[in-house]
């Protein structure tokens, strides 16, 4: 990967759909989150397309899917598949189920095989606490010993909006406090909160500026809604703990980048924000 010549790289896209033409999601998700979204166009790129279309804008991108299989019952775009990408320079795949059978040997096997750099986890679509010790623990264990990173979906979900009951989603789980416990308890772990995380912004602005390996990205809102306190945060306080997510296919970097670029952010801090604090974070780069 050549990072001069990138212009930026997205921390935060999806793999929705495999190989064999199967869903992450069941249609009635998808179809709400996509109206949610007011997704226009192509829905579910192959991960050649979305290889394709990061490489025309000089982009690199972190893509996964999300493993919910016991919570949903819906199998996930595989893990060895998305992990393949990587030879393709487009990704450093990330996905897991804490509920599921095996957890820690399969994390270990895809860094130490496959050279995965981190795990996705959706506290609300997963349904579990990250702070509940009988869940995902052992799990942390393995992402921190093998310098991995841990990036969890905090804030309200598309997923399940407008669905009735919400498609049985819980909003609860994904408060970014619960991730505060799971910081203190894992002092070496690399956290990314990811998105805007309405109603818990100020909470994800404590956590991350209280604890050192807790990263914020900036996926799944348009930066012209976002709050004024995280664009006041991502200036000063936090400046290298910011990163770029657009959170395609639902949100292009297109229309991410070209709100991106009215918003008020100091010169010197839209390159750490766009490419410098997530290449440092991936192991790009030097610490």
């Amino acid at each position: 990967m050549d990072l001069e010549s990138l212009v930026a790289i997205d921390v935060h896209t999806h793999a929705e759909v495999s190989s064999k033409g199967h869903s992450s999601l069941d249609d009635d998700l998808h179809d709400a989150s996509s109206a949610y979204f007011k997704v226009e166009g192509k829905r579910k790129p192959t991960l050649e397309e979305t290889a394709a279309y990061y490489r025309e804008r000089k982009m690199a991108a972190v893509i996964f899917t999300v493993d919910a299989e016991s919570a949903t019952g819906t199998p996930p775009v595989p893990n060895e598949e998305v992990a393949e990408a990587r030879a393709r320079d487009v990704s450093s795949p990330s996905l897991i189920d804490p509920s599921g059978e095996g957890g820690r040997e399969a994390a270990r096997r895809l860094v130490e095989e496959y050279g995965v750099k981190g795990f996705k986890f959706h506290p609300s679509i997963q349904g579990f606490f990250p702070n509940d010790r009988s869940v995902a623990y052992d799990l942390y264990e393995v992402i921190e010993e093998t310098g991995a990173i841990a990036l969890f979906h905090t804030g309200q979900t598309g997923i399940g909006a407008g669905v009735p009951g919400g498609g049985g989603i819980r909003l609860k789980y994904s408060n970014p406090l619960h991730v505060d416990d799971v910081a203190a308890d894992f002092p070496h772990l690399k956290i990314i909160l990811a998105h805007p995380s309405f109603p818990w912004q100020d909470e994800a602005l404590a956590v991350a500026t209280h604890k050192p390996g807790v990263h914020i990205d900036l996926s799944g809102w348009s930066p012209k809604y976002f709050p004024p306190q995280l664009v006041q945060y991502a200036n000063t306080l936090l400046k290298d703990k910011v990163l770029f997510g657009s959170d395609f296919p639902v949100l292009t970097p297109d229309r991410w980048l070209a709100d991106f670029g009215k918003l008020t952010i100091k010169e010197e801090v839209r390159p750490k924000i766009l490419k410098e604090n997530a290449a440092r974070l991936l192991g790009l780069t030097k610490p």
